[in-house]
């Protein structure tokens, strides 16, 4: 879930867009993923500014030490550790939108730089490689195998580009000088969980907003959902493809994914169609930009009586689905199943989970 615009290619290092932003080409610095509760906090984080590095290592170390963390992982860490300068520009040089604009753009135009022929055909090149291990996750999982490989392009391009920042350097630098103190000490105090756990400071590598490995989850993340998907018995998402194919697959099922169901179809939409009658009337309170673009749930069957009609493929009667429109009223349509709303927990940004579903059916024909 870190977009860094020097890196990119076709597709990215992913980031995310600030929860309930739409973007044409969504730069923010944390992941939708990265927003998942932290174990509980015995020490508060302080307030921003409150104290100079060295005091703040201390406030660190205290926490560490009320949350169970080893004194060698302790001594490790935190002595040696300085504020990273380049994460802060970095972090001080995200866009927050145009002020006073409400305004969305299309998604045709992105659609067209993310959903290409390179990031298809390398997909496909990674499905004939790993074919009977993504194969075996996704009827272990439920989870389209398509869709993790959508994924694990979009976010690291396909495992070339992950990140090379230290975690704990980036992290601590947020946590001390950042807009959001206590997400990313949390996260901070969570990677130093992981190196309890047998992760080497070799491996806490990652974005300068902190996500990591080929699937660019936080480290709260990595603690909950890395999965092993070669049989080691260890989630390696920095060096093992199998374990970053299981990794996504258990996080979508952690966000809800059910089995046997698409994530959406493309459909038009009739010249009459009333769309104040299907506007979706309750206030979404969570990524409300993004969740408000989406229609009523209704029934295929109640859509095709509204003069829905599929482009190709349909879903059965009673499926129930949500209509967006990411390119207005004359622009092709989607019709999104819960499984669409498991990718946006990855990253809320419509851009970025219609990306996703086109890219995953591209590769599975």
């Amino acid at each position: 879930m870190m977009r860094v615009s020097s890196l990119l290619a076709t597709f990215l290092v992913a980031a995310t867009p600030a929860c309930g932003q739409e973007a044409s080409d969504p730069l923010a610095p944390l992941p939708t993923s990265a927003q998942t509760a932290s174990p509980a906090i015995v020490v508060p984080a302080t307030p921003q500014g409150a104290m100079g590095w060295t005091d703040y290592k201390q406030h660190l170390a205290a926490r560490a030490r009320a949350e169970g963390i080893s004194q060698r992982t302790i001594s490790a860490v935190l002595p040696s550790l300085d504020p990273n300068q380049r994460v802060i520009q970095l972090d001080r040089s995200q866009p927050g939108g145009s002020p006073g604009s409400s305004s969305i753009p299309p998604y045709a135009p992105y659609q067209r730089r993310h959903v290409t022929r390179d990031i298809i055909e390398r997909g496909k090149a990674k499905a004939r490689q790993w074919w009977d291990t993504l194969y075996r996750i996704e009827q272990q999982t439920g989870v389209d195998k398509d869709v993790i490989l959508a994924i694990y392009g979009k976010e690291t391009s396909y495992g070339r580009i992950t990140g090379n920042f230290d975690l704990f350097e980036a992290l601590g630098t947020l946590a001390w000088e950042g807009r959001r103190r206590q997400l990313f000490e949390d996260e901070f105090i969570a990677a130093m969980k992981l190196m309890d756990r047998g992760y080497t400071r070799g491996h806490l590598k990652g974005s300068w907003a902190g996500a990591a490995g080929k699937v660019q989850f936080m480290p709260s993340n990595i603690l909950r959902l890395a999965a092993d998907g070669d049989g080691d018995g260890f989630g390696d998402i920095w060096n093992s493809e199998p374990d970053a194919f299981a990794s996504i697959a258990n996080y979508l099922v952690d966000a809800g994914w059910q089995r046997g169901i698409d994530w959406g179809i493309a459909v038009r939409t009739p010249p009459g169609l009333d769309r104040r009658a299907i506007a979706n009337p309750v206030e979404p309170t969570k990524c409300p930009a993004v969740y408000r673009r989406h229609s009523v749930w209704k029934t295929m069957r109640e859509w095709r009586e509204l003069g829905v009609t599929p482009v190709t493929t349909s879903f059965s009667d009673n499926v129930p689905l949500t209509l967006l429109e990411p390119d207005g009223p004359d622009g092709t349509a989607y019709l999104l199943t819960r499984n669409y709303r498991a990718i946006l927990d990855y990253n809320c940004s419509n851009f970025y989970a219609l990306t996703i579903g086109l890219v995953a059916d591209a590769i599975e024909r």
